[in-house]
């Protein structure tokens, strides 16, 4: 039987590379049995295959390598006991966060696909429930930059997660909306994902009725989309109960075209009464009245 095995050799058996294993012998969790003095040359015997096998089978559950040294520095059932419990603990973390990324990542396609597809110029009426933002009010011209604010609010809200496609908006006060004043925007928000933990203040869109429509194009392609709104909420005698929201679903972060660009306005709205004309005034009867006073 072969008594001593070249690094080599050693790395072809294990299926690992001849770096780990000069790597391992570094850091003090896997020694040669001799080196050369002359040539440097490390070999090994069975006895490190055990604690080679050792290390792969750690590694595979995917415990560190400061771990797995702290162990063989104290090698005992109650310590590998406590490594496993430790280790099936940042697995189920590690799980839960996959799945949240995973639900994101969904979430995500979801919003491409709509926009995609979205039809532009036609104003829908929706049902929305109430959602979660990160706000911070701030006057900005449109076409100015929106990435230093944006900037300044994963600051102060100390959010590390990556911003997403349809997850930053900005906003329109109503006041300027009814003086038709497109130009500025009077603040800019985060929608807040149940995934994410914020460390700043949470407002919330209200849930109720909101009218939306979508254009295409840059932010400067708006005003002829806000007016439409508007001239709709009018016409279905609706008044706005707050400020607007521009949500921006496919922009210069997906591509370089920008007439594939999409963005939705949203105003909340609330049902005051549709005005009477000359052509709804009728003759009085008193006989039809008498009948519905009956």
């Amino acid at each position: 039987m072969k008594d001593l095995f070249t690094i080599g050799e050693v790395a072809e058996l294990f299926s690992i590379n001849i770096r780990t294993l000069r790597y391992y012998d570094d850091i003090g969790i896997l020694h040669p049995e001799t080196t050369d003095p002359q040539t440097g040359y490390r070999y090994y015997t069975t006895r490190q295959f055990e604690r080679l096998n050792t290390i792969k089978y750690l590694r595979a559950l995917g415990v560190s390598l400061e771990r797995i040294r702290g162990f063989f520095e104290n090698r005992d059932t109650d310590v590998v006991e406590l490594l496993l419990q430790e280790q099936l603990a940042d697995t189920r973390r590690r799980l839960d966060e996959l799945q949240r990324i995973e639900r994101r990542i969904g979430r995500r396609l979801d919003d491409l696909r709509r926009a995609r597809t979205a039809k532009t110029g036609v104003v829908l009426q929706k049902a929305l429930p109430a959602r979660a933002i990160a706000f911070l009010r701030q006057e900005i011209p449109q076409g100015g930059d929106l990435e230093t604010p944006l900037a300044e609010l994963q600051s102060h809200i100390r959010q590390d997660a990556a911003v997403f496609l349809g997850k930053v908006g900005v906003s329109i006060a109503r006041e300027r909306l009814y003086a038709r004043q497109f130009d500025r925007y009077t603040g800019i928000f985060l929608f807040v994902e149940p995934e994410e933990q914020y460390g700043g203040p949470v407002l919330h869109l209200p849930a109720g009725e909101w009218l939306t429509v979508c254009y295409r194009g840059t932010h400067a392609h708006s005003a002829p989309s806000y007016e439409l709104l508007l001239d709709e909420a009018a016409r279905r005698g609706f008044e706005l109960a707050e400020d607007s929201v521009e949500v921006t679903h496919i922009d210069a972060g997906f591509t370089s075209d920008e007439t594939q660009y999409l963005t939705e306005l949203q105003v909340p709205v609330k049902f005051i009464g549709l005005g009477e004309g000359m052509e709804d005034l009728q003759p009085f009867d008193a006989e039809a009245y008498v009948r519905e006073l009956v």
